[in-house]
């Protein structure tokens, strides 16, 4: 039977990679984007995957958006929470705003989200949420204090509703990436990559976007109902837990 899937930050990078995975599986697979409409165009244009502007960190947008989204593909059965922000900065330099900018997009986002399927999916008896956390939620980073906590917020949220929706056939799982090959991440300069980073990573290399996603199409599978409340540590080996 053919899931409909909804994925945050899902027209680039790793939420690009997981968008694909899950049609590739079978699924109906609605993209979310935040404001770069022609990349979602270009997305679309190549993939046949619908695209939803939404801004994830007002509750009533997100409602409007997931209601446009189950009257066009059906109830939603998989929640994909992957948009993520980052506003990097010292502690002692980091502004209220870079604060509360990191949190309402990368923690406040999975109520705003979640909350609008949650009810569905428990009629339903079926549900998959995934979160897409990080490496550095796991083991903190200097200069994210903001991020990080954002990140480890989302494990702590995981291993909550996991807890409350397993009656109800509704896994809830995280997953939690180190380096992967993103925009952001091939922009750091060969010199820091080789001699700071690639050091620390067991394999030798960096993830690629499809390595998260594969991980994504297998915790959504009507298969993984015995696994919740997990976090997918996928990291080369960097940090391990």
């Amino acid at each position: 039977m053919s899931r409909v899937a909804v994925v945050t930050g899902g027209s680039r990078g790793i939420g690009a990679a997981i968008s694909k995975e899950l049609k590739a599986k079978g699924c109906k697979v609605a993209a979310i984007y935040a404001g770069n409409d022609a990349a979602a165009s270009a997305f679309t244009a190549e993939t046949g995957i619908k695209t939803y502007k939404c801004d994830v960190t007002h509750p009533q947008i997100c409602t409007v958006t997931l209601k446009e989204i189950e009257t066009d593909l059906g109830p939603v059965d998989i929640l994909v929470n992957n948009a993520g922000i980052t506003r990097d900065a010292m502690f002692h330099k980091m502004t209220l705003g870079q604060w509360q900018e990191v949190l309402n997009t990368n923690l406040n986002a999975l109520f705003n989200m979640t909350q609008p399927v949650w009810g569905g999916m428990r009629d339903r008896n079926f549900g998959r949420i995934i979160c897409i956390s990080s490496i550095n939620g796991q083991k903190g980073q200097m200069g994210q204090a903001n991020y990080a906590a954002a990140k480890a917020g989302e494990i702590g949220f995981v291993k909550s509703l996991a807890q409350e929706g397993a009656a109800k056939g509704i896994t809830v799982n995280a997953i939690c990436p180190g380096y992967i090959g993103t925009e952001m991440v091939k922009a750091v300069p060969e010199k820091v990559m080789n001699e700071r980073i690639l050091p620390h990573i067991p394999v030798g290399r960096i993830g690629e976007p499809e390595e998260i996603a594969r991980c994504v199409a297998f915790l959504a599978a009507d298969e993984a109902g015995f696994i919740t409340g997990s976090t997918l540590t996928a990291n080369g080996g960097q940090y391990m837990v």
